[in-house]
């Protein structure tokens, strides 16, 4: 049992760290589907740095390079898309797309020409990182608390602060339902969009690296996350935009995916002798399920993938 808690909460941390993300883009009116992608070169970031950051450095100063990396390498990626869908007008779903696609690519080469710059016959694209985990877990007795725990509540409570009761959250906010009314008092649109879509991009690149600490100690990048980012668009919606029903819906969406790695431990599941790739299915199943009795009452931000036209009234 303590074991499916703590799967539950691990990954749900990664799904609430990514959803907020989408929902400070939306909020925005950039729809951001490039999540998939910006989880992955944010986990290549943080690898990259537990790779080649000295292991004798401090705990703490140890985990946030690691985090800064993260969210630079998902800032940096993340401003692909708010060029393309805010400067140039871009369909945000194509451009989306294309991020998610170019993420796992282009993070499997460079691990690979990294692995073979070190040593000619090795093209795999693996990183591991088996002394810097530790680094993130504390053992108490037999559950393992991992320091992204902390880290996504207090993520959590600044994105319900941040956007509820600052001039910026609610200038953001506005920018996302009505552009046009936000630009007629003074609200730059354009920075408000940017703000969110790389803010976006920083809490992805976070999600992404707290996504592979939560496995083995090597990632494989030609893997990908496993649709975790379309996971965090399916928990966004169905949590309404809102940091706090996003949080509950991450909880039972990371209930069931951490299911699909403890089932075993349950006699009446293992007594059912269904397959494991049934219980790996179950996220994904409970997701459209949920979108599809859920959709209908969905209230998005009314001006979301919508560019914004100055001139438009």
């Amino acid at each position: 049992m303590l074991l499916l808690i703590q799967y539950t909460l691990i990954f749900a941390s990664v799904l609430i760290l990514v959803a907020l993300g989408g929902c400070y883009s939306e909020h925005s009116g950039v729809i951001n589907l490039g999540l998939e992608g910006i989880m992955v070169m944010g986990a290549l970031g943080g690898a990259l740095a537990m790779r080649y950051l000295p292991i004798s450095i401090p705990g703490f100063f140890y985990i946030l390079l690691v985090l800064l990396f993260a969210i630079i390498v998902g800032v940096a990626y993340s401003s692909l898309l708010a060029v393309a869908a805010i400067n140039f007008k871009a369909d945000q779903t194509i451009v989306g797309t294309a991020l998610n696609m170019l993420g796992t690519a282009a993070a499997t080469v460079i691990v690979k020409a990294i692995n073979t710059a070190r040593n000619p016959h090795d093209v795999s694209s693996i990183i591991q990182y088996i002394e810097p985990k530790k680094k993130f877990i504390v053992k108490m007795g037999s559950f393992e608390f991992n320091w992204f725990m902390l880290i996504t509540l207090i993520v959590l409570g600044c994105a319900w602060f941040v956007l509820y009761k600052t001039k910026f959250g609610l200038r953001l906010m506005a920018c996302g339902e009505h552009p046009q009314a936000a630009d007629s008092v003074g609200i730059n649109v354009l920075k408000m969009r940017w703000s969110g879509v790389l803010i976006s991009g920083g809490l992805g690149g976070l999600g992404g690296v707290c996504y592979i600490l939560a496995g083995v100690s090597e990632w494989r990048f030609e893997y990908g996350v496993a649709g975790f980012g379309f996971l965090a668009l399916a928990v966004m919606i169905f949590g309404q935009w809102k940091p706090t029903k996003i949080a509950l819906a991450a909880l039972m969406f990371g209930f069931f995916r951490a299911l699909s790695n403890t089932y075993f431990g349950f006699g009446f599941l293992t007594a059912l002798n269904l397959p494991s790739t049934f219980y790996n299915m179950m996220p994904y199943i409970i997701s459209i399920i949920v979108l599809a009795l859920t959709s209908k009452n969905s209230k998005a931000p009314k001006a979301e993938g919508i560019p914004y036209d100055k001139g438009q009234r």
